[in-house]
């Protein structure tokens, strides 16, 4: 008998369009068909999307997923023959608040033959499930006529509970184990598990451990695509009872991979083509995957927000020079309009460097001088206060006047404004309300300025020339809002500040622990204050997109208002 063949279905859904939603998945299955396979995955709620958030508070949202899964599941010749994995949300009748599980159905033969629910309910970082979600009291493994197997049928986070992987089980239970005690000769694991930087790696890592501890094999089928801040990253793999990786499917790309059971001739069969790398590249691998990252969640923001092009306002810096980049492959070269905006203090090479990088991308380009502006906004301003403008005020006049042009280009054209901050900025609240802060989606506000370089190099490797001018990389960071301005005369070498945020951050560590790593007293002291006090900017901040362990936003809740102090 030749070995099944399995179907990882990564698909690229969109939050509440049950139609779009239900077309992936009978468009996906075509393909799995076509490659010959008897057993196809789809990820964690494909049927509504995810993650639906307060949706899931409405009963309209919920009988329109019943309704969709009823249709999808009803007699038909597209899944004649097939058994068929979808993630749902699933509302049974009398259930207890909040009454709603995150399931998966089996599908065959016309109906669906089983359900599978979620045991494990993560409450850290972006998740927030036990708001929305029952947990389902134990697991137990479900036969699938159509392929002949027991199937354990888990969801996302069941997998995350190897003590080899953290210090301590985040949870008691251990529902991969339940299935594999319950007999299942093949475990499912339909996920949403979002991308940061380094975890497409820990994620095989734990996938295999946990096949090998349970011997038994696991088809992993994780989602891709954006959705508001978060971006997934797909990835998904069939692993064997050793923890071998039999298939992967590409990251950043919705495919459908069809591979026998036994690992053998697997095949990759894409929605749409790949992005592929200029001839001879060779970019830095965790900065181009997180170049990739943001193309996709900037890509898919616009898409599923409605819109076809962005407005960018071109420094010459890095910062906008890279979020240019990532617009023009993102939504193509014709849909972005780059816009830079002179004042007395621009010097020429950011001018300069500006329009090279415009003509280098393609992108429609303008220049707006501010300078008349700024000089009526100051004079305005001096005599309605009977006194000069502080420095300070008078460098963010500058700022805003340059976001209220760029939003009044955003409501001409219809098109998504982008704001450039990074996340060393946004931390110590380098940035202007208002101003340079405007925007509808920050880009690179996860990436810090050490990495904007990296990922900007990684953007000239991936085209094979020069997108971003050589002098923008070597030229001293600065704002530009006063002479001779730049950026180290008010914060500390940007080597030294990334390393005080991340282990702040990212990695959550005291005062002590952060002096301990080599930064003087003094210096953390006055960076932790800064990240404090900058708190309520942040909240105001447009969506960032997330891209490392712990991002301004979906991941970080903290208070405006507190007396708590370094």
């Amino acid at each position: 008998m030749p070995p099944r063949r399995i179907a990882l279905a990564q698909v690229n859904t969109t939050v509440g369009d049950f139609a779009g939603n239900a077309a992936k998945i009978r468009d996906a299955t075509a393909l799995a068909r076509a490659a010959g396979a008897t057993l196809v995955v789809f990820p964690e709620l494909a049927l509504c999307g995810y993650p639906p958030r307060d949706f899931l508070d409405m009963p309209e949202f919920l009988a329109r997923a019943a309704r969709t899964l009823s249709e999808l599941a009803a007699p038909a010749e597209w899944s004649r023959g097939l058994s068929i994995v979808i993630g749902f949300p699933e509302a049974p009748e009398g259930a207890p608040p909040p009454g709603v599980y995150n399931a998966a159905a089996l599908v065959e033969g016309g109906r669906v033959t089983a359900v599978g629910r979620k045991s494990l309910l993560p409450t850290y970082d972006v998740f927030d499930e036990t708001r929305y979600f029952l947990a389902a009291p134990h697991s137990t493994a479900s036969p699938a006529e159509g392929v002949g197997l027991r199937l354990g049928l888990s969801i996302c986070e069941d997998i995350w509970n190897d003590k080899r992987f953290w210090q301590k089980p985040r949870y008691e239970r251990d529902p991969i184990a339940e299935l594999q005690q319950a007999g299942a000769a093949l475990v499912v694991n339909i996920s949403a598990s979002p991308y940061s930087l380094g975890k497409p790696a820990l994620r095989e890592r734990m996938v295999g451990a946990a096949a090998a501890r349970h011997e038994v094999p696991i088809a992993y089928v994780n989602q891709v695509g954006g959705d508001d801040a978060l971006v997934f990253d797909g990835g998904s793999m069939l692993v064997a009872r050793d923890g071998a990786v039999l298939a992967r499917a590409p990251l950043f790309e919705e495919a459908v991979v069809v591979v026998g059971e036994d690992g053998s001739a697997p095949e990759v069969r894409h929605f749409a083509g790949a992005a592929l790398l200029a001839p001879g590249a060779r970019p830095d691998a965790d900065a181009d995957e997180v170049y990739r990252a943001l193309v996709l969640g900037l890509r898919d923001y616009a898409r599923k927000c409605g819109f076809r092009s962005a407005v960018i306002g071109l420094s010459g810096g890095i910062d906008s020079a890279l979020t240019a980049c990532l617009a023009a492959e993102a939504l193509g070269p014709d849909h972005v309009f780059g816009v830079a905006m002179p004042s007395r203090y621009s010097s020429s090479h950011s001018r300069e460097d500006a329009a090279e990088l415009a003509r280098n991308l393609g992108v429609r380009f303008t220049e707006i001088a501010i300078e008349p502006m700024h000089a009526a906004s100051v004079a305005t301003l001096d005599a309605a206060l009977g006194h000069p403008l502080c420095d300070l005020a008078a460098q963010n006049v500058q700022a805003r006047i340059r976001g209220q042009i760029l939003m009044a280009i955003s409501n001409e054209e219809g098109s998504l404004c982008l704001s450039t901050g990074n996340k060393s900025e946004l931390a110590v609240g380098y940035c202007t309300l208002y101003g340079d802060m405007a925007g509808g989606l920050a880009v690179i506000g996860d990436v810090p300025k050490t990495l904007v370089y990296r990922v900007a190099r990684a953007a000239n490797a991936r085209a094979g020339r020069e997108l971003v001018p050589e002098r923008t990389f070597t030229k001293p960071p600065s704002a530009e809002l006063r002479p001779d301005q730049t950026d180290q005369d008010t914060l500390p070498p940007y080597e030294e500040l990334d390393d005080i945020l991340a282990a702040y951050i990212e990695d959550r560590l005291p005062f002590e622990a952060i002096v301990a790593r080599g930064h003087a007293p003094e210096m953390v002291r006055r960076v932790l204050r800064m990240v404090i006090a900058s708190e309520y900017k942040r909240r105001q901040a447009a969506p960032v997109l997330k891209v490392t362990a712990k991002a301004f936003g979906e991941g970080r809740r903290l208070p405006i208002a507190h007396g708590y102090r370094y």
